[in-house]
């Protein structure tokens, strides 16, 4: 009996987490992703190790006190106000609605994320200044001896502050500074590796491969807009005139990357990049009884969910009534996330909730389509669980995400500027009644499934590998400390044409002087 319990506390033992675990500073990103941030640092708690979170004094999501980790905050700035960003998605919402009917439309949106951009970077680099030119807490990080860095390169703060201390550098990552994160570190050629906002595939016509060069060409213009205006100041004044944004972001790691290849088109690679897609996804657990007896409701038609995920929960009213009224006229229940006035169009199978447990409601055996604006998090959990979708992308990369889907046979979607009743119940009828919508999702879903071990698991690997053995030199490529002429091997190309052009002349003279000395010699003996 002793040598059982013996035996039992020895087994329970090996089972907690190691008190031996590391430091991790994670530099996050608020809003939406800090959604998928978290999950991170919930199972890096989960797991025995000490996570300390760098937050705005006043954040929108990221909470202050947590038992998940220990927090900083920062002063007054903000990356993310919620009023500004409800202004701000609130004005997208009207000016997608006119970009129909004006091209200035269309650039004032345009505009408008571009200015939102440049605010956000400025206030990422105006928190890292005052965190350098803060002496006690910079000797608290030094003190502190953290392991890694992981930070969510979309803004540059996590970057900066990861060099100044000389941590090894982990990304969870979808995007650098406006560009897609592939592009940063991956050889991308234009020719079939579509820019993002282009909504091309990696099959493309010779007009088409002008358009993916042009978006680039704008990309790569608004980039270095931001950098000069921002970033480049601010490294030259804390690390010198030889340092780089793009290198330092270049030099990390580990790129834990969050889509996969049921999402991306196939592509190059490189080893330090590790597919992570769908990590934040997990079985559905037990809904709230009134939820579940709402979901039974439904019987053999089945259950719609609704969300236009953490930014948007109202629509203009036009908008909402049309939604409503198309709702109305389908046999399945409806569940949706909406937070704005009650459309007078609701039919009596609609369920308006101020929240709504998503994932739960995307892995019931009921739900039959999820409508939704194309969020990453949102798309990923709707392959995970096999749902079609019916998309009305809003704003910055949700075009994007959608057109993947569409290309792919498991989503319809359509524009909120010509969105009315008749073509949103249109395209709820197809992706319900059409089978293939249905059949080309569970697919997806059984390939993304399909993998050796489960992302969140592998992100966990790859994180705490990094921890072992401070940092991954051997998987990173060294191409960033190349210019651009390197890279390309232009001046390897200008050197052989030199050496070609150089022989042909010598050629050409060798044969003009022998043509000269034999019919020369001729003519002087005729003479």
């Amino acid at each position: 009996m002793i040598q059982l319990i013996l035996v039992t506390a020895a087994a329970l033992l090996c089972s907690l987490p190691s008190a031996d675990g590391g430091k991790v500073l994670v530099v996050p990103v608020d809003g939406s992703h800090w959604v998928n941030m978290k999950v991170f640092i919930h199972e890096l708690h989960s797991r025995g190790h000490s996570v300390t979170v760098l937050r705005p004094k006043y954040s929108w999501y990221i909470e202050a006190e947590s038992h998940l980790y220990q927090s900083i905050n920062l002063g007054d700035v903000t990356e993310f106000d919620p009023n500004i960003m409800s202004y701000f998605t609130t004005r997208m919402l009207q000016l997608r609605r006119d970009v129909h009917t004006s091209v200035w439309a269309y650039y004032k949106a345009w505009e408008e994320v571009m200015t939102m951009l440049h605010g956000a970077h400025k206030l990422v680099v105006d928190d890292m200044q005052e965190v350098f030119e803060d002496a006690k807490l910079m000797q608290f990080f030094q003190e502190a001896k953290y392991d890694v860095v992981l930070t969510d390169p979309c803004f540059g703060g996590g970057v900066l502050l990861a060099h100044r201390l000389g941590l090894p550098l982990v990304f969870n990552v979808r995007w650098t500074i406006i560009e897609e994160g592939h592009r940063t570190v991956a050889p991308s050629p234009l020719s079939y590796v579509p820019i993002a906002g282009t909504e091309l595939t990696d099959k493309m016509t010779f007009w088409q491969r002008v358009k993916n060069v042009f978006f680039d060409l704008m990309g790569q213009y608004n980039k270095w807009t931001i950098k000069k205006l921002y970033y480049t100041p601010f490294i030259q004044r804390h690390f010198g005139p030889d340092v780089d944004l793009d290198e330092l972001v270049q030099a990390a790691d580990i790129w834990l990357m969050r889509t996969d290849f049921t999402f991306e088109f196939p592509r190059p690679t490189m080893p330090n990049i590790v597919y992570v897609g769908g990590f934040q996804c997990k079985p559905s657990k037990l809904l709230p009884q009134h939820l579940e007896d709402f979901v039974q409701s439904s019987a053999e038609h089945g259950v719609i969910v609704m969300s236009l995920g953490t930014v948007v929960g109202t629509l203009s009213e036009d908008i909402a009534e049309d939604i409503a009224a198309a709702f109305a006229q389908l046999p399945q229940k409806v569940i949706w996330r909406h937070t704005g006035k009650r459309p007078s169009t609701l039919g009596n199978n609609t369920l308006l909730l101020d929240w709504l447990p998503q994932n739960d409601l995307l892995g019931h055996p009921k739900t039959k389509l999820f409508v939704a604006h194309g969020g990453t998090n949102g798309v990923q959990e709707a392959i995970y669980h096999g749902v079609p979708i019916v998309g009305i992308p809003l704003m910055f990369d949700q075009d994007d995400n959608l057109f993947r889907m569409r290309v792919k046979g498991i989503a319809k979607v359509l524009d909120i500027g010509t969105l009315n009743k008749d073509n949103f119940l249109e395209a709820l009828k197809a992706v319900l009644y059409e089978p293939s919508y249905r059949e080309t999702m569970q697919e997806l879903s059984r390939l993304h499934r399909d993998q050796l071990m489960k992302p969140l698991d592998q992100a966990m690997f790859w994180i705490e590998f990094v921890m072992r053995h401070k940092g991954a030199a051997h998987l990173k490529t060294k191409s960033y400390k190349m210019s651009w002429i390197q890279y390309h091997s232009i001046d390897v190309i200008v050197l052989l044409l030199v050496s070609v052009m150089v022989m042909l002349m010598i050629c050409v003279l060798t044969v003009k002087c022998l043509c000269h000395k034999v019919f020369g010699g001729m003519k002087k003996k005729v003479e």
